[in-house]
């Protein structure tokens, strides 16, 4: 019990202090964001992102992984905030809790085993181009000043660690930029522009709805399917960190945690959520490991938009923007794509597998063969692709195994 209380909380303090004081400032405009994507005031995604992350450190079966309001949950909330209001969401995200409680009790979690590595990769790869199409906005119709600010958060980012790695250099890129934005006068978008923050702490409240069956059936086909999507992203996510701290995670815990903190949120004023990929991956590349770092940025979320919202205001987008943008690195496919293209899968290379757009064409085994059907417009390029395994392409179109293989 104490070896793993020291090892989750106490073997990284220094990292795990900084490292979630990183991800408490890229959270901020994220919940804001995602609040307006509710249709909710933007209070309640910050709650939510500090209740979540706050709990979640002590009940969650991922060490490192962060949690809080999240772009996919929004989405699903907008119909019945529209149609009902707040107060419906609010016991919406507290039956979100109870169903995800149910799923870690019957040990639903243990399910992720069967979810292939391919499809982990092909989830994440499209969260880092999400991610990359998010921040878009806050380089279009823009002033040169954003460009180079973005530029210059890029270059201490990538710059700074030769210098030194005692401190995250995504913290300090965040810290120079706004210190220039400010003496210089920049009139550049900040967090303030993105919403109001609070100025008061959350307190306990209990949704006012109607505790009746009518209810019961206009909240809990929102929540199930909240629930489902949680759990899954939830899942996936942990896989992730799991494979880029070399460690293993408890899914069914997970399962339970994720509920107690969509519970505990709800009765404060907040939305459901679940873990973030990208804010998960931020904490890992800044050093964070343990549960310090998740409890640290939950925390220092609500201190920074309540207690220091006039400062926090003032920090440029441009450099939130550089610090997200430096995350497609971490995203394994993407990695590929970008420095190697088209490579073959090592786990199977025994086996002549090879890594393409599935559009590009589809196959049948045959020994150390592969038959392929490749559309003539794309024969050039299959061609250089296969070039780049060392293979070349042979017309076999009457042989009667390629026949067998059109089926």
């Amino acid at each position: 019990m104490m070896k793993s209380l020291r090892q989750d909380w106490l073997s990284n303090v220094r990292n795990d202090l900084l490292a979630g004081i990183v991800v408490a400032l890229a959270l901020i405009p994220e919940a804001i964001a995602f609040s307006i994507i509710a249709g909710v005031d933007p209070k309640v995604g910050l709650y939510a992102s500090f209740s979540i992350a706050a709990i979640i450190a002590f009940a969650g079966g991922r060490p490192g992984m962060v949690s809080g309001a999240t772009g996919a949950m929004a989405l699903l909330m907008v119909t019945l905030v529209k149609d009902h209001g707040l107060q419906y969401l609010l016991a919406a995200t507290v039956l979100t809790g109870v169903l995800q409680i149910l799923a870690g009790w019957l040990k639903l979690g243990a399910l992720m085993r069967f979810v292939s590595r391919s499809v982990i990769t092909g989830f994440v790869n499209a969260l880092a181009i999400l991610i990359f199409m998010a921040q878009l906005p806050e380089l279009t119709n823009v002033t040169w000043h954003v460009y180079a600010m973005t530029a210059a958060g890029l270059g201490i980012i990538y710059g700074f660690p030769y210098i030194t790695k005692a401190v995250p250099s995504p913290l300090v890129a965040i810290v120079v930029l706004t210190g220039v934005a400010i003496f210089l006068g920049l009139d550049i978008r900040t967090v303030g522009d993105m919403g109001k923050l609070p100025d008061s702490l959350p307190v306990f409240l209990l949704p006012d709805v109607p505790l009746n069956l009518e209810t019961l059936k206009i909240i809990f086909p929102v929540s199930a399917t909240l629930a489902v999507v949680g759990l899954l992203e939830s899942m996936m996510t942990a896989s992730i960190v799991d494979d880029l701290t070399d460690s293993n995670s408890n899914k069914n815990r997970e399962c339970v945690g994720q509920g107690v903190a969509n519970i505990a949120t709800g009765f404060i004023g907040g939305m459901a959520g679940c873990a973030m990929i990208g804010q998960s991956v931020i904490n890992v590349k800044s050093g964070g490991r343990g549960r310090l770092s998740t409890l640290v940025a939950g925390v220092v979320l609500l201190i920074l938009v309540v207690f220091l919202g006039d400062w926090v205001k003032q920090i440029p987008m441009a450099a939130l923007v550089a610090v997200i943008e430096t995350l497609h690195r971490r995203f394994p496919g993407i990695q590929l794509i970008l420095n190697r293209g088209f490579e073959m899968v090592p786990r199977v290379r025994d086996k002549v597998a090879m890594v393409a757009a599935e559009s590009l064409f589809r196959g049948w085994d045959a020994g150390r063969k592969r038959y392929v059907e490749v559309p003539p417009a794309d024969r050039g390029a299959f061609d250089e692709f296969l070039a780049r395994l060392g293979y070349e392409y042979v017309d076999e179109t009457a042989n009667p195994a390629y026949k067998m293989f059109l089926g």
